[in-house]
């Protein structure tokens, strides 16, 4: 758990969920998914979910993302006899326990469908990205409801900005804008440097053949003698 979900127990939250299926077991594991699905969207403050299947053969590998409103509603349903219940139809169905993460604040807009596993990226990039979210859209809502904002004090007038702001940030904005930005926010790591063929040129010889000897360039004197 991370250090600011200690911190704000109340903090809005997103759940990750990464399982291996076992081979064959993808149709039922696609049920398993259907049911705790419906399951967990009966539960207070349940925001919505997204599923991620495998991209190849080679990785069958899941990933499913819950979304909470509040910590304490997602500790309700991780207590709850419900989730427990399809859990256990999972196990036999996976081929390890799963890898969880939980992600709160600015964490959970930073998050991109395909990745092994959801790392942060660092505090610097995700202030500037969001800063470059934020600005247009606030110009944009306090423009258009310029004259009906005037009359109202200025606490009411912030309180109605960020009303619009945030779930518009949360839901639309904000994945589109880390799709924009991902190459930046997520860099590839970089790769070793290859030695080109030329840079190291290699004697190479046969396991079976021994290489010849080198044999001296005879002198002008030993020239004439042998003449």
């Amino acid at each position: 758990m991370s250090e600011e979900t200690q911190r704000n127990p109340d903090s809005s939250v997103t759940v990750v969920i990464s399982r291996r299926v076992k081979p064959g077991c993808e149709a039922e594991f696609e049920a398993f998914l259907t049911g705790v699905i419906a399951a967990c969207s009966q539960f207070p403050g349940y925001l919505g979910s997204n599923i991620f299947r495998p991209v190849s053969g080679d990785d069958p590998e899941y990933r499913v993302i819950f979304k909470f409103d509040q910590l304490s509603h997602l500790r309700r349903w991780e207590a709850s006899e419900e989730r427990q219940h399809w859990f256990a139809q999972a196990e036999p169905l996976t081929e390890a326990p799963p890898q969880i993460q939980v992600l709160t604040g600015l964490e959970t807009w930073f998050t991109l469908p395909g990745k092994p596993a959801i790392t942060p990226p660092p505090r610097h990039k995700m202030a500037l990205v969001t800063w470059l979210a934020v600005f247009p859209l606030i110009t944009v809502i306090s423009t258009l409801l310029q004259d009906w904002l005037v009359s109202l004090p200025l606490v009411l007038r912030v309180m109605v900005v960020t009303a619009i702001a945030v779930p518009t940030m949360t839901y639309g904005l904000m994945p589109q804008v880390t799709r924009l930005f991902a190459n930046w926010l997520y860099p590839p790591p970089q790769a070793e440097p290859e030695l080109e063929n030329d840079a190291l040129p290699v004697l190479e010889a046969s396991a079976t053949e021994p290489l010849p000897m080198l044999q001296p360039v005879p002198t002008e004197l030993e020239v004439e003698v042998m003449n």
